[in-house]
């Protein structure tokens, strides 16, 4: 591809939302409610799971990191979305659409803290007596620390490679944020060799952790058909329910994304939809589902509600 009339953006224009000014007020009512929501849910997991010892397993010091990492990266999206609205200008800087990228990577390589949840679940299933010697605060430590470093190192070279590229003469990204296709519409610059990176990283961090999930439950679902008891395998089964749900959430979403993504007009306007379900609704449906399917949270809430609770650390 020619690279004539290409510059080094220093700011973008977002389209990815209405102009109509009847709605701009639902629209803003719209996602002022679902920031409020995604941070006040996670928020209110991470310190349900610090100070109540009903949440023990370190299941819950994995789903306190996911939580947190939800509730930073919702406020990169979100609240510039926000803030927006609020100065009716529809300018990005090319600065705050780095973090942005960078924190929507960071969000989306969350599959490494699914998968040592698939891990933590294996043991506690699978070999009971051993899960307090298997799952020391040591390991704990290390994997959660891990998912960190991978996740992080997964946002630099997706980041990197997207924005070493020009861009045309028209900055303008179909979209309400910084996302890959609208990104693409408007390079000026040959984009193979950034389409090639972001397959080959995309496809290990989906292989690595997909083997690694399907792995710990295949073990999982042969251990629970051991069981002969039908109340039994119930109680075992729902230890693992709300992480399978987000499971299912995130990779269908991620297939889609992924399956179907182009950077023609109607495709990015699909392609918002996805952005929005993404972006918003998983981050706020995250901490429902595990409070709602967990037993130890929905108890945990009760009595931190009623004021008897104590702190709880990862290694109890």
């Amino acid at each position: 591809m020619e690279e004539r009339n290409c510059t080094t953006a220093a700011q973008f224009i977002l389209l990815g939302l209405p102009d109509q000014p009847e709605l701009k007020l639902v629209v803003l009512l719209m996602f002022l409610t679902i920031y409020v929501t995604i941070l006040v849910g996670n928020l209110t997991m991470v310190t349900l799971i610090e100070i109540s010892p009903q949440v023990h397993s370190h299941m819950y010091f994995f789903l306190r990191n996911l939580s947190l990492v939800v509730a930073v990266y919702s406020s990169g999206i979100v609240s510039k979305v926000l803030i927006n609205y609020l100065l009716e200008t529809k300018v990005i800087s090319f600065g705050e659409c780095v973090v942005q990228f960078f924190f929507l990577s960071f969000f989306a390589s969350m599959e490494f803290f699914l998968a040592t949840m698939a891990y933590d679940r294996f043991i506690a299933v699978c070999h009971p007596l051993l899960y307090t010697v298997i799952m020391s605060k040591e390991v704990c430590i290390l994997l959660g620390a891990s998912s960190y470093l991978l996740s992080c190192l997964s946002a630099v070279v997706h980041t990197s490679s997207l924005f070493r590229l020009l861009f045309g003469s028209f900055n303008i990204i179909n979209n309400f944020f910084c996302d890959i296709p609208p990104l693409h519409a408007i390079y000026c610059s040959d984009i193979y060799i950034a389409n090639l990176v972001h397959f080959v990283f995309t496809t290990l961090v989906l292989i690595i952790t997909i083997v690694a999930i399907l792995f710990s439950y295949v073990y999982i679902v042969v251990t629970i058909l051991r069981i002969h008891s039908a109340e039994g395998r119930c109680k075992v089964f729902s230890t693992c329910a709300s992480h399978i749900t987000v499971v299912f959430l995130l990779y269908g979403t991620l297939f889609f994304i992924y399956t179907t993504r182009s950077t023609s007009t109607k495709s990015l306007d699909q392609g918002k939809m996805v952005s929005v379900f993404f972006t918003l609704v998983i981050p706020m449906y995250n901490p429902l589902i595990y409070s709602l399917r967990n037993k130890e949270v929905k108890e945990a809430l009760k009595k931190t509600k009623s004021g008897d609770s104590s702190v709880s650390k990862c290694n109890q």
